[in-house]
């Protein structure tokens, strides 16, 4: 498998999108790169494939701007490219939210590893002695690819459902500790806030979401694969693409 996909993001205010939508266009395609970014006044979102040398490439490129110099790209190998063409696209919002007040760059929730949660995982209960819950952030067709064991889903259709849901559900979390997860850890991050906002306790976000957690533990406490927003469908919890397996 040659080709290298990679997803990464940043919360961080962008007062110049328009010219870095010029200046990313014209790199990427200079680097033969298929994929999207998007850019929105909160920060960046990446989604790229290609050769080894061209991601090297325009990674050291965004990381030459001081705001997105400690980017963390995950990463997935693939034969072909997941993606059919090279888009970068201006939004209002980087994940949908439509709560204007939650603003990650203004400080984020506490995170936790996926070494420390596997570790709570496994005893079922955190460093404090609280049991843990698992929060899925995702959209329900996202869900059915796989979860985290035991994991809370509310079934929502779209992110935006995500507020009016954990009001509804906000005392089952008490003297509990809740990790908020999804795919790369954007929308849980997010999540995380806004549950810290309405006054749950004991809250993190899975940090790197479900790709990093692979990345660096496999698929401990997880069934199923992770679902990805391309041409592969999901990914295994070796990050190997699992199409096929599931419909949208």
């Amino acid at each position: 498998m040659s080709v290298v996909n990679i997803s990464c993001y940043k919360f961080v205010s962008l007062a110049d999108r328009e010219t870095l939508k010029v200046d990313l266009t014209a790199r990427c395609q200079a680097l033969g790169l298929l994929g999207t970014i998007l850019l929105a006044p909160e920060g960046i979102n990446v989604f790229l494939a290609g050769s080894r040398a061209a991601i090297d490439a325009i990674v050291a490129h965004l990381r030459a701007d001081p705001r997105f110099a400690d980017l963390a790209p995950k990463e997935s190998l693939s034969a072909e490219p997941p993606f059919k063409r090279m888009r970068v696209r201006l939004k209002k919002e980087i994940i949908t939210m439509k709560h204007p007040l939650i603003r990650p760059e203004a400080g984020r929730a506490p995170s936790v590893a996926a070494a420390t949660l596997k570790q709570w995982l496994d005893r079922g209960c955190d460093d404090a002695g609280r049991p843990v819950v698992m929060l899925d952030t995702r959209n329900d067709y996202e869900v059915e690819a796989g979860s985290f064991d035991n994991a809370v889903d509310y079934h929502i259709g779209v992110f935006s459902e995500f507020p009016p849901q954990i009001a509804q559900h906000r005392d089952d979390f008490a003297g509990k500790t809740v990790v908020s997860f999804c795919t790369g850890g954007i929308r849980c991050e997010k999540a995380a806030i806004h549950m810290k906002a309405i006054g749950i306790e004991h809250v993190y976000q899975l940090e790197g979401g479900i790709l990093k957690y692979f990345e660096d533990v496999g698929g401990a406490h997880y069934h199923g694969d992770c679902f990805v927003f391309d041409e592969r469908e999901a990914v295994s919890a070796d990050l190997q693409p699992a199409s096929g397996r599931i419909h949208r």
